[in-house]
């Protein structure tokens, strides 16, 4: 393979909690029978969706009740205010006693006060008819149901109806060493969003890309780490609640460096190096590591457009004869196979 030139982010590797942004236990705030539930287990809701529906009659008798009595202090409310406004005029020809005309004022207000009591009452017992159809206060997916139709619900218990969590956006929380904190903070503090991959928890599959949103605001005394809060779209669910990841952080990009294939790069008893291959022929050269990842590592020390060997460097020797292959990768880019040739004959590929 040829040696390249390119762009390396610095990845930092650490363990994750998936966490929902928003996660919210339905109960009833009113008492009565649960009717009817709407949502079912594992549903996928949107703010404002009905999800039960309790008994709501002695609340309906309660409102038309509050209503009746309100009308009625509004009704004593005119009266007063007409017989008031008379008693003013009747005082003006000295033919009420000021007294007469002060009772029927404090009447009034008396009345006035009742009518905003009784008012309130009517607005209380709307409020609580609304919440007889518990709504969904967010988006988001419906968990166990804790409850069955026919149970009394008593909103002084706290009964769970069910959980609701938000799967789209979802976070993903992990921890760094605090030395990074300086590095964390000057990534965030850039232009740029700062990447975050989150893979399974065996460090394999990819599960989704997303951004680092935030640091905490301390530091943990006992583990001498930081936490961090990414942040990922999430449509497809692949994200989970409570799941365990393994999130890789790029807190900065080494710009233009060499770049070869980690499997290039051999161990020997004087440091690291890699075989060189001039016309066929390879040659070990010792490189510098910068900085490596289980796929590519940057390094120092290798011409530039220098061929390396990739693959059976096991088997070579000074001065080993090759031959290139051109293999496609599991990600679908061309790679120089190589292969080592034994003393007893056989090409080797770079």
């Amino acid at each position: 393979m040829v040696e390249q030139r390119a762009e390396m982010p610095m990845l930092h590797r650490s363990p994750g909690d998936v966490r929902s942004l928003r996660s919210v236990d339905v109960r009833s705030q009113v008492d009565g029978v649960l009717n009817q539930i709407v949502a079912q287990e594992g549903m996928t809701v949107k703010a404002g969706d009905v999800l039960a529906r309790i008994d709501d009659r002695l609340i309906v008798s309660a409102l038309a009740q509050a209503r009746a009595q309100h009308a009625m202090a509004a009704a004593q409310l005119r009266v007063a205010r007409l017989d008031l406004a008379r008693y003013r005029s009747l005082r003006k020809e000295e033919a009420v006693s000021a007294q007469v005309l002060e009772q029927q004022a404090a009447r009034v207000s008396e009345l006035d006060a009742s009518a905003r009591n009784l008012e309130a009452a009517v607005q209380t017992q709307q409020v609580l008819l609304s919440h007889t159809e518990i709504r969904s206060p967010l988006n988001g997916r419906v968990g166990i149901q804790m409850l069955h139709a026919g149970n009394v619900l008593r909103s002084a218990e706290a009964q769970v109806l069910f959980t609701i969590v938000q799967m789209d956006p979802i976070s993903v929380e992990i921890s760094l060493p605090q030395a990074l904190l300086p590095r964390i903070r000057e990534a965030l503090a850039g232009a740029s969003p700062v990447p975050v991959q989150a893979y399974a928890s065996d460090g394999g599959e990819l599960l989704a890309q997303g951004r680092l949103a935030l640091v905490d605001n301390q530091v943990s005394t006992v583990s001498g780490t930081v936490r961090l809060k990414a942040l990922f779209d999430n449509p497809q669910a692949r994200l989970w609640p409570g799941q365990s990841v393994v999130a890789t952080v790029a807190l900065q990009v080494m710009n233009d460096v060499q770049v070869v294939p980690t499997r290039a790069v051999q161990r020997g008893e004087d440091g690291r190096f890699v075989w060189r291959v001039d016309d066929a022929t390879t040659h070990p050269v010792p490189v510098q590591v910068l900085y490596g990842t289980d796929a590519w590592t940057a390094v120092a020390g290798v011409d530039q457009g220098a061929s390396v060997v990739v693959d059976g460097a096991s088997r070579l020797y000074p001065g080993a004869r090759v031959r290139a292959e051109a293999v496609d990768s599991a990600a679908g880019e061309s790679r120089m196979a190589a292969a080592g040739k034994s003393k007893a004959g056989g090409d080797a590929t770079r």
